[in-house]
């Protein structure tokens, strides 16, 4: 079967300010508290500190730039750094440890901080996931909370002290309504059915322990056009906030990106070779992508990637249909000139399942066509030409019309799809029957695009464990 190659992505974290005085990060990533200004007057004084202790100072007029990254067991060692122009301060290599409420003092002015350091979590859309307490047995005067959001919300509690497991699955207009499960031995929490409305940050609190988890979440999405036509790839986001900046990504290159925060818009759209030049356009509002005067060669993998989400895309972009009379040959052309050793992969794929039906393999030497698949409706029909990689049918039948995937592995990988249609040879289609067969492949494409991708993506662990799930409260 048709196994497309999908690109392998480690988290872009982007450290998020919420309000004013709330940041978050993922352990192991660095982040800057901003001073917010632009350059230091020369009577400023700068003091940062975290809980009561001094961690930093900067004083202009003896200019004096200090770093007291050995004080508290020497949590900071080599992790500070202050930006001598702004003041702002950075610490590096994030842990646990880093974790609380920072203050900067501006001479007279006071600004608050409070970091929230996170275990990353990152889950495919539509799969499910488990987030553990470390508990093996809740004690007997446990009290164990579990928030989301920017508003800190309640979705879950166990209070073994009044005997009582609640989920609050109603709230949030209704976004985990019949997804969420408690563990009444442990306390970890399981989401199912997870969408991009899930994304965000979940704290645990365990009496007065607090916890925090960023949830990353992976949506795969697909979509068509035809050659000419402008499509958007949506960020999902209804509307930017203030502090957000994502990064629009085609296969291994960073396409466009915007932040709010700065106030910037760039669009990169000399890379890769000159394929995009002025055809990309961001919406400064949701950060959404568009292409205009699509070509075949814009057909590929996407990805839009902010602080909460990872979203993917497959696009299909589709070239003049393929008409070819029944009996007739039809030839679907690689556009190669010659199979170099760096295309080490050609595979030929037809129909809803997209199923594999003709492969060129460089690395096993070996040219191969599976004419027997599908009842053996190719059997005898199908030729590879062993120069281009080009896919010749034979002998073409109403059974062979549809949709024909091209994927090319290797140094530079490539996707390409053809609409066939193939016409009685008597009752030769009329312009609305061509139009039907036209909107039908493109939606076969796109549904069975996005049922592949999905399969081969889903990660989704099953639970051995007994979980309890209600949505009003129980006695336990």
């Amino acid at each position: 079967m048709f196994q497309p190659v999908f690109f392998c992505l480690c988290l872009w974290c982007v450290v998020g300010v919420f309000g004013d005085t709330n940041e978050i990060v993922t352990k192991g990533h660095p982040v800057t508290l901003n001073s917010d200004l632009t350059e230091m007057k020369d009577d400023d004084v700068i003091q940062w500190r975290f809980g009561n202790t001094l961690i930093a100072e900067i004083s202009k007029r003896p200019n004096r730039f200090t770093v007291y990254d050995d004080v508290l067991d020497g949590r900071f060692r080599d992790r500070l750094k202050l930006d001598n122009q702004t003041g702002s301060l950075t610490i590096t290599d994030i842990t646990m440890k880093h974790d609380g409420h920072y203050q900067l003092k501006i001479n007279s002015v006071v600004e608050n901080f409070t970091l929230i350091v996170c275990d990353e979590i990152t889950v495919n859309e539509r799969g499910s996931t488990t987030i553990n307490t470390s508990l093996i047995k809740i004690m007997d005067d446990d009290v164990i909370q579990w928030r989301f959001g920017y508003e800190n919300t309640l979705i879950a509690e166990i209070n073994k002290r009044n005997h009582r497991i609640t989920v609050n699955d109603d709230v949030l207009d209704g976004r985990f309504r019949d997804r969420l499960k408690l563990d009444n031995q442990t306390g970890s929490l399981t989401i199912t059915n997870i969408t991009t409305e899930h994304a965000g940050v979940y704290e645990l609190k365990i009496n007065r322990v607090r916890k925090s988890f960023l949830l990353t979440v992976i949506g795969v999405k697909s979509v068509s056009v035809m050659e000419g036509d402008s499509v958007t790839l949506n960020s999902g986001l209804t509307e930017m906030k203030d502090d957000d900046a994502i990064r629009w990504k085609f296969e291994k290159y960073f396409i466009a990106e915007i932040n709010k925060q700065d106030g910037s818009i760039t669009v990169h759209d000399d890379v890769p070779d000159g394929r995009f030049r002025d055809r990309l356009k961001l919406d400064n509002q949701t950060g959404s992508l568009t292409i205009t005067n699509t070509r075949t060669e814009h057909t590929g993998h996407y990805e839009v990637l902010n602080t909460r989400m990872i979203i993917s895309f497959i696009l299909i972009v589709y070239g003049d249909a393929v008409s070819v009379t029944e009996g007739d040959s039809v030839t679907l052309n690689s556009d190669l000139t010659e199979i170099m050793d760096d295309h080490q992969w050609i595979q030929w794929s037809f129909g809803i399942e997209y199923i594999l039906i003709a492969e060129i393999n460089q690395w096993a030497n070996r040219i191969t066509v599976y004419d027997g698949v599908l009842d053996g409706r190719f059997r005898d029909r199908l030729k590879l030409d062993n120069q281009t990689g080009s896919l010749t049918i034979t002998n073409t039948t109403t059974e062979h019309a549809g949709v024909y995937l091209l994927q090319i592995t290797g140094a530079k990988d490539s996707l390409k799809a053809f609409r066939v249609f193939v016409y009685d040879s008597v009752h030769c289609c009329g312009s609305t029957e061509a139009v039907i067969r036209l909107v039908l492949s493109a939606l076969v494409g796109v549904a069975t695009v996005i049922l592949l991708v999905y399969d081969i993506r889903s990660r989704r662990a099953e639970q051995d464990q007994e979980q309890i799930h209600t949505s009003g409260s129980i006695e336990i």
